[in-house]
Protein backbone atom coordinates (compact mmCIF):
# COMPACT_ATOMS: atom_id res chain seq x y z
CA UNK A 1 0.00 0.00 0.00
CA UNK A 2 0.75 3.57 -0.58
CA UNK A 3 2.86 5.66 1.97
CA UNK A 4 0.60 8.78 3.09
CA UNK A 5 0.49 12.19 4.30
CA UNK A 6 -1.99 13.51 5.99
CA UNK A 7 -2.04 17.24 7.49
CA UNK A 8 -4.19 18.89 10.31
CA UNK A 9 -4.53 22.88 10.82
CA UNK A 10 -4.70 23.93 14.50
CA UNK A 11 -5.29 27.60 15.65
CA UNK A 12 -4.53 29.22 18.62
CA UNK A 13 -3.49 32.61 20.13
CA UNK A 14 -0.64 33.57 22.33
CA UNK A 15 1.51 36.67 23.40
CA UNK A 16 5.30 36.23 24.11
CA UNK A 17 8.16 38.69 24.34
CA UNK A 18 12.05 38.29 23.12
CA UNK A 19 14.54 39.14 25.64
CA UNK A 20 17.10 41.12 24.67
CA UNK A 21 16.24 41.49 21.51
CA UNK A 22 16.75 45.04 19.34
CA UNK A 23 14.02 45.66 18.24
CA UNK A 24 10.01 45.88 19.37
CA UNK A 25 9.31 41.97 19.55
CA UNK A 26 11.13 42.63 22.71
CA UNK A 27 8.36 44.00 23.55
CA UNK A 28 4.84 41.87 25.17
CA UNK A 29 2.77 41.35 21.94
CA UNK A 30 0.29 38.95 20.86
CA UNK A 31 -0.37 36.70 17.35
CA UNK A 32 -2.99 34.47 15.99
CA UNK A 33 -0.83 31.64 15.36
CA UNK A 34 -2.20 28.76 12.86
CA UNK A 35 0.49 25.58 13.08
CA UNK A 36 -0.20 22.43 9.81
CA UNK A 37 0.90 19.03 11.30
CA UNK A 38 1.71 16.84 8.62
CA UNK A 39 2.02 13.28 9.88
CA UNK A 40 2.89 9.80 7.49
CA UNK A 41 2.27 6.23 7.15
CA UNK A 42 0.82 3.81 5.67
CA UNK A 43 -3.30 3.24 5.31
CA UNK A 44 -4.90 0.76 7.63
CA UNK A 45 -5.21 -2.51 5.40
CA UNK A 46 -6.78 -4.37 7.69
CA UNK A 47 -11.07 -4.06 6.00
CA UNK A 48 -12.17 -5.42 9.70
CA UNK A 49 -10.20 -2.61 11.22
CA UNK A 50 -12.52 0.72 12.14
CA UNK A 51 -10.11 2.88 11.45
CA UNK A 52 -9.54 1.01 7.69
CA UNK A 53 -7.64 3.14 5.10
CA UNK A 54 -6.48 5.92 7.70
CA UNK A 55 -2.77 7.11 8.32
CA UNK A 56 -4.18 8.21 11.64
CA UNK A 57 -8.01 8.72 13.00
CA UNK A 58 -7.92 12.56 12.99
CA UNK A 59 -9.35 12.60 16.11
CA UNK A 60 -6.16 11.09 17.59
CA UNK A 61 -4.40 13.76 16.10
CA UNK A 62 -6.66 16.38 17.29
CA UNK A 63 -5.80 15.08 20.78
CA UNK A 64 -2.39 15.05 20.68
CA UNK A 65 -2.16 18.25 19.11
CA UNK A 66 -5.13 19.95 21.75
CA UNK A 67 -3.75 18.44 24.51
CA UNK A 68 0.18 18.98 24.40
CA UNK A 69 0.36 22.38 22.52
CA UNK A 70 -3.09 24.17 21.75
CA UNK A 71 -4.22 23.25 25.63
CA UNK A 72 -0.83 24.56 27.01
CA UNK A 73 -0.21 27.38 24.22
CA UNK A 74 -3.74 29.40 23.78
CA UNK A 75 -3.98 32.24 25.54
CA UNK A 76 -0.93 32.41 27.41
CA UNK A 77 2.38 34.55 27.44
CA UNK A 78 5.54 32.66 26.65
CA UNK A 79 9.02 34.18 27.61
CA UNK A 80 12.68 33.04 28.05
CA UNK A 81 13.86 32.46 31.57
CA UNK A 82 16.63 34.09 31.97
CA UNK A 83 19.37 35.18 35.17
CA UNK A 84 17.78 38.97 34.31
CA UNK A 85 13.77 38.72 33.84
CA UNK A 86 13.44 35.74 37.55
CA UNK A 87 11.67 38.65 39.19
CA UNK A 88 9.63 39.35 36.13
CA UNK A 89 8.51 36.24 35.80
CA UNK A 90 7.39 35.39 39.64
CA UNK A 91 5.74 38.27 39.53
CA UNK A 92 3.40 37.53 36.07
CA UNK A 93 3.27 33.97 37.37
CA UNK A 94 1.45 35.36 40.29
CA UNK A 95 -1.02 37.30 38.66
CA UNK A 96 -1.50 35.29 35.10
CA UNK A 97 -2.54 31.22 35.12
CA UNK A 98 -1.02 30.79 31.70
CA UNK A 99 2.44 32.14 31.55
CA UNK A 100 4.67 29.61 30.20
CA UNK A 101 9.03 30.47 31.10
CA UNK A 102 10.89 28.45 29.11
CA UNK A 103 14.48 27.94 28.31
CA UNK A 104 14.61 29.40 24.62
CA UNK A 105 13.74 32.39 22.95
CA UNK A 106 10.36 31.97 21.90
CA UNK A 107 10.65 32.76 18.53
CA UNK A 108 8.36 30.99 15.35
CA UNK A 109 11.43 28.80 14.81
CA UNK A 110 12.02 27.92 18.07
CA UNK A 111 8.31 27.18 19.02
CA UNK A 112 8.29 24.70 15.73
CA UNK A 113 11.17 22.84 16.39
CA UNK A 114 9.62 22.27 20.44
CA UNK A 115 6.55 21.61 19.05
CA UNK A 116 7.97 18.90 16.69
CA UNK A 117 9.84 16.92 19.63
CA UNK A 118 6.59 17.14 21.65
CA UNK A 119 3.89 15.97 19.30
CA UNK A 120 6.81 13.51 17.34
CA UNK A 121 7.15 11.78 20.96
CA UNK A 122 2.90 11.42 21.31
CA UNK A 123 2.17 9.78 17.43
CA UNK A 124 0.92 6.37 17.89
CA UNK A 125 3.54 3.54 16.38
CA UNK A 126 3.85 3.67 12.71
CA UNK A 127 3.23 6.88 12.22
CA UNK A 128 5.79 9.63 11.75
CA UNK A 129 5.89 13.42 12.53
CA UNK A 130 6.89 14.34 8.52
CA UNK A 131 6.71 18.22 8.70
CA UNK A 132 5.25 21.12 10.83
CA UNK A 133 4.28 24.88 9.32
CA UNK A 134 4.26 27.04 11.81
CA UNK A 135 2.48 30.64 10.86
CA UNK A 136 3.22 33.46 13.25
CA UNK A 137 1.17 36.19 10.90
CA UNK A 138 -0.50 35.37 7.90
CA UNK A 139 2.59 35.97 5.91
CA UNK A 140 5.45 34.47 8.16
CA UNK A 141 5.74 31.14 9.23
CA UNK A 142 8.48 28.41 9.77
CA UNK A 143 8.57 25.43 9.23
CA UNK A 144 10.08 22.11 9.96
CA UNK A 145 11.08 18.57 8.10
CA UNK A 146 11.54 15.63 9.98
CA UNK A 147 14.32 15.11 6.65
CA UNK A 148 16.10 18.24 7.91
CA UNK A 149 16.95 17.01 11.39
CA UNK A 150 17.54 13.08 10.58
Amino acid sequence: MSRIRVTKEFSFEMAHMLEGYDGPCSEIHGHSYRLFVTVAGTPCSDPQNPKYGMVIDFGVLKRIVGGRIVDVYDHSLVVRRTADNGELIRTLAARFGKLQAVEFQPTCENLVTRFAETIAAELPRGVELFSLRLHETATSYAEWFASDNA
